[in-house]
């Protein structure tokens, strides 16, 4: 690491953020924007200066991507017998476990470590505590470079939890160094540090170069359902947290000519603070949940660069919510049924699939868009042991009554998978509201067309949002 003599206080670091992160990102995002609330989206995705078609020589190249489609005709099965005659639409899963790492998050590294190396970084940094960070030192790895993961990992009594933990490991596998950090403000305040004092590049999940590398595999979806049915999918579910994988499915589905229903899907966390200590292990679910899919949905841009490429508002049709034992429910049944074995953030779209597919005709063609791998700290029954010793009651029943950090619920039958609908009226209300309070000045003409495209709503409904606004 370079040695440098500068204040390496909390305050003073974070008055430096916007100097680290110009020269961590490999972008210079100043110079997309177009004063007040409007910035070039567009022309941002772009400046990363890759195509597509060049994303997908890179990635082939890391032998990620290309993954199967599996027709899950056992579970389809099981959705017609719960269904009302006539329902029961076809679920099909993309298996990005078989990635190198094992999840769908190779992709976006596999374009942000390939331009580190391309650009001259020594070495990548990323701050993750899922399946990302594996991802970035399996990718760094392979293009030899250096490579830090820092992880939220601890509460306050160094109480791990088990998925962080074993992600850690498969991190150092891959020749990581890996620092683990308890939960609050102290892990962005240390990838800053280490972004500053070693001169690597930040490999950010909210880069346009980590977004642009999940439009292959909406691309890639779209043509391979193509391919086995005759046509594209209806309807597309992805597991949402940051907004990330909805983005680039969806950018990559479009890119396809697939115009799909796009429905992001996220385990109900209602109530937990994710930067809570005592909240921190009182869940089981590192990600894909409302912990980060609302808030970051409502502002995109409180992520770790000044203009997150992950916008779901611009893309998702539908947001649902499942409980914890759903999600574990379902964990099962794609093991047991379709002899499977995935893990819980893949789990947590089938999940959402099984209960949509009972709603739509059985000629209705439904893909949840990634599969995870699974270990140790990932299985049901690690998590479920986890969840008891911290006081969260287990147990069967009305999974409409689990309480997250008191119960996890799981359902009696299969019919009791039910997703439920967030109304993204609300969320595209809280996201305008935001935007005017933070501008500091009036909005313009210019700004409440740019909030219609972030919310994909039209003028006059933010138009509506900023008058209530302004009367209360």
């Amino acid at each position: 690491m370079k040695r440098m003599n500068r204040d390496i206080s909390y305050d003073a670091v974070m008055r430096r953020k916007a100097d680290i992160v110009k020269a961590s990102a490999g972008i210079d995002f100043s110079g997309f924007e177009r004063g007040g609330a409007v910035f070039d989206y567009e022309a941002m995705m772009a400046g990363t200066g890759y195509t597509i078609e060049k994303i997908q020589e890179i990635q082939s190249r890391a032998s990620v991507g290309n993954t199967p489609v599996i027709e899950l005709r056992n579970i389809t099965a099981l959705a017609r017998l719960c269904a009302e005659p006539g329902k029961g639409a076809h679920i099909f899963i993309k298996d990005e476990a078989v990635n190198p790492s094992g999840s769908f998050k190779d992709r976006r590294a596999a374009t942000a470590v390939y331009h580190a190396k391309r650009a001259g970084y020594k070495g990548v940094i990323a701050a993750t505590s899922g399946n990302f960070g594996a991802a970035v030192a399996s990718q760094a790895a392979a293009n030899g470079l250096k490579c830090i993961i820092v992880q939220e990992c601890y509460d306050s009594g160094k109480t791990g939890q088990p998925e962080i933990i074993e992600k850690a490991r498969k991190c150092e596998a891959y020749g990581a160094e890996v620092i683990q950090c308890t939960v609050g403000p102290e892990l962005f305040y240390l990838s800053l540090r280490l972004l500053e004092e070693t001169g690597y590049f930040s490999a950010s999940l909210y880069s346009p170069f980590g977004v642009a590398g999940i439009e292959t595999l909406g691309f890639e979806l779209a043509r391979q359902i193509k391919s086995i049915t005759g046509r594209f999918p209806d309807t597309v579910v992805c597991t949402n947290a940051g907004g990330g994988n909805v983005t680039g499915t969806a950018r990559g589905l479009g890119k396809a000519g697939c115009v799909a229903e796009v429905i992001g899907a996220s385990v109900n966390l209602k109530g937990l603070s994710m930067a809570s200590d005592t909240d921190f292990n009182r869940k089981s679910f590192t990600t894909g949940h409302t912990g980060f899919g609302v808030p970051f949905a409502s502002w995109p841009d409180r992520s770790d660069v000044p203009r997150s490429a992950a916008r779901p508002l611009r893309y998702m049709d539908r947001y649902v919510t499942v409980g914890q034992g759903e999600v574990f429910y379902m964990t099962e049944l794609l093991a047991n049924l379709e002899g499977l074995e995935r893990g819980p953030a893949g789990n947590t779209s089938l999940a959402a699939a099984f209960s949509i597919a009972r709603e739509k005709p059985r000629d209705h063609v439904i893909a949840v868009q990634e599969t995870e791998y699974t270990g140790a700290g990932k299985h049901v029954q690690t998590q479920l042991s986890f969840a008891r010793r911290n006081g969260i009651e287990v147990k069967f029943g009305d999974t409409a009554e689990e309480i997250p950090g008191k119960s996890i619920i799981l359902p009696e039958s299969p019919a009791g998978i039910k997703a439920m609908d967030i109304e993204l009226d609300h969320i595209r209300e809280s996201l305008i509201k935001h935007t005017r309070e933070t501008a500091g000045e009036p909005l313009t003409k210019f700004d409440i067309a740019f909030l219609a495209e972030e919310t994909a709503a039209d003028t006059a409904f933010v138009e509506r949002v900023l008058r209530l606004g302004a009367a209360i």
